[in-house]
């Protein structure tokens, strides 16, 4: 009878970890910036869902001229900066609605 509990338990245990969320690491929503493309033409960008306490180095902005007004629509406040890998001056946009002009030049962010 014991084994039999136990196994129940065992199964119903694995069972609720596979049924967890898997985003747990991630800010939930999406995070949007503008920039200009090799045309020289304004063109917006995004990320969706975006990975938590990881720096995040804006790919279309890396090289060239940076990214400006970002919107952070997730739900973590959202750490932009002026150089890549998350150095320089920084700026945080509150979760949920949190935004900048076009004045705020980025390249990188970090969620927390």
């Amino acid at each position: 009878m014991r084994l039999r509990t136990s196994v129940a338990a065992t199964v119903g245990a694995l069972a609720l970890v596979i049924t967890l969320p898997s985003s747990a690491g991630a800010a939930e929503g999406a995070f949007t910036y503008q920039h200009l493309n090799q045309a020289g033409m304004e063109r917006i960008a995004g990320l969706m869902d975006p990975q938590s306490r990881e720096c995040i180095t804006l790919p279309e902005v890396r090289d060239g001229a940076p990214a400006h007004s970002p919107r952070n629509h997730t739900n973590a406040t959202a750490t932009v900066f002026a150089g890549v890998d998350c150095e320089g001056p920084h700026f945080s946009l509150r979760p949920n609605g949190g935004h900048a002009s076009e004045r705020l030049k980025v390249r990188s962010v970090v969620f927390s």
